[in-house]
């Protein structure tokens, strides 16, 4: 499968600005070019996508909505092997969670195909014979901007509602994914029911298409995921025509262990939780909260744990943590190391692997102690196998610390008391919060965050908030 654009119901290889080298991060090796689209490009999708939503019945036929997202869902799952190792090898992506994230893709289209028939609206009788009737209505065109890490599920999980609501769909992939997006793209061409249009997609290498995207006039919805930062400037774009906007931004993800945890279950949930995607991930547990009772001897068990964490080829069977999606977030990273190994205590110091692995883009993980809660390296989201590791005395402490950022998107509690989990839950300040676990993401469930992670919800029913709108019908019987 190439990268090529999809707009209108045709594949096109156009490449205004250029093509885009394809690379393997597991061993740098380019393997593929994908066309780099323009404003011009992008414009024609959002057309492609008006016509589609404004001339066709997809807007006001809920079960075909289901049946193209159930037939969507069925091809998908039936590509679902060569997807995963087409994903792992183009972001470095572990095969076992790139064949997970494959399967989170079509659960969650099978999802909103049933809630694509479960849209209603509601009446009233505000006087005799007064009548109000309130309509949901799809909201009309939709960009949705996706990240590398995920590049089916982000996709999906903005797709699907969107569809599911009835809008049509602009999509811009990241840069580092055209493949894996293209290979999505044409399991939704294979769904003949699916009118030409509703779906298009146009890659991008800069700023041009996702400007458009987020300024076009015909663009009705953004639905976004990725840094605080670019969706801050997405906002302010969207701001010149008021449009609705959905963020899924960055994330500060802390681990709270008391010292009545499961300290087992603890080093295990925190080990995933921190190289879930090779660390790359906004729900990742970038900070490690341990109460003094415990902090010794979780000190110590992490250190093993992670010491022992076998880096290597992203699709090698075996391997836990596989490479930073290129080289310049790889030297970033080993920066960000050396200024921890300056500024704070290593318990366990990250490298770029050595000569097995010098020809990818490696970093393994590193741990940090610090008590300073200002200071950048815990403010600052680091997007990779790195973690810092902070004391608490009491509960008030621990809430004080890990509510201590302006990031609020998730977070994970682990004690053996469900009153500490309950009230530490009602009180972090984060959209979800896990109890002995952490990444726990469900179809039905909403997430999203609080602060500067974000706008609105993804996932459950309230994901189509954003892509409905709300009309009042009034009538006065004579």
């Amino acid at each position: 499968m190439d990268g090529r654009h999809y707009i209108g119901g045709q594949w096109l290889d156009d490449a205004p600005n250029g093509r885009r080298a394809v690379e393997n991060p597991s061993d740098g090796a380019v393997f593929a070019q994908a066309p780099n689209g323009s404003a011009e490009l992008a414009s024609q999708a959002v057309m492609a996508a008006r016509e589609g939503f404004e001339r066709t019945d997809w807007g006001s036929s809920p079960r075909l909505r289901a049946a193209v997202l159930l037939e969507f869902a069925d091809i998908l799952e039936s590509r679902a092997d060569d997807i995963a190792h087409l994903m792992s090898q183009e972001n470095g992506k572990v095969l076992a969670q790139a064949s997970h994230e494959v399967a989170a893709g079509y659960g969650e289209a099978r999802y909103y195909a049933g809630v694509a028939r479960n849209v209603f609206g509601r009446t009233f009788e505000s006087a005799p014979g007064k009548m109000s009737l309130m309509t949901r209505e799809p909201a009309g065109v939709v960009s949705v901007i996706v990240p590398w890490n995920a590049p089916v599920t982000l996709l999906v999980r903005s797709v699907a509602p969107a569809l599911a609501a009835g809008c049509a769909v602009v999509v811009k992939p990241a840069p580092q994914t055209p493949l894996t997006n293209a290979a999505v793209m044409a399991c939704f061409d294979a769904v003949a029911s699916l009118p030409k249009g509703v779906i298009n997609s146009v890659n991008e290498h800069g700023t041009e298409v996702g400007t458009l995207l987020s300024t076009h006039p015909e663009i009705d919805v953004i639905s976004f995921t990725g840094s605080s930062r670019t969706g801050k400037v997405i906002m302010a774009n969207a701001a010149q025509t008021i449009k609705h906007v959905s963020l899924e931004l960055g994330g500060k993800a802390p681990a709270l262990v008391f010292g009545d945890a499961d300290l087992d279950l603890a080093v295990a949930e925190i080990k995933r939780g921190v190289l879930a995607l090779n660390g790359q991930m906004c729900t990742c547990i970038s900070r490690i909260l341990v109460q003094d009772s415990a902090y010794d001897e979780m000190r110590a068990r992490l250190r093993d744990a992670f010491e022992a964490t076998v880096t290597g080829d992203a699709r090698a069977p075996g391997t836990e943590l596989g490479p930073i999606i290129d080289r310049p977030n790889q030297q970033r990273l080993l920066g960000i190391i050396q200024r921890a190994a300056d500024e704070a205590q290593m318990v366990l110091r990250g490298t770029s692997g050595g000569n097995d692995l010098a020809r990818g883009y490696f970093i393994t993980p590193s741990i940090f102690e610090i008590d300073d809660i200002q200071h950048d390296l815990v403010q600052d989201e680091l997007f990779g196998p790195i973690a810092s590791l902070e004391r608490f005395s009491d509960e008030a402490e621990a809430l004080h610390k890990a509510n201590a950022t302006r990031f609020g998107l998730a977070a994970s509690v682990y004690t053996r008391d469900l009153g500490v989990s309950m009230r530490m839950a009602r009180k972090l300040k984060f959209g979800t919060v896990w109890l002995n676990s952490h990444n726990r993401l469900l179809a039905e469930v909403e997430t999203g965050g609080y602060r500067e992670s974000g706008i609105g919800r993804l996932h459950g029913v309230e994901a189509m908030n954003d892509f409905l709108e709300t009309k009042h019908i009034y009538y006065e019987v004579e």
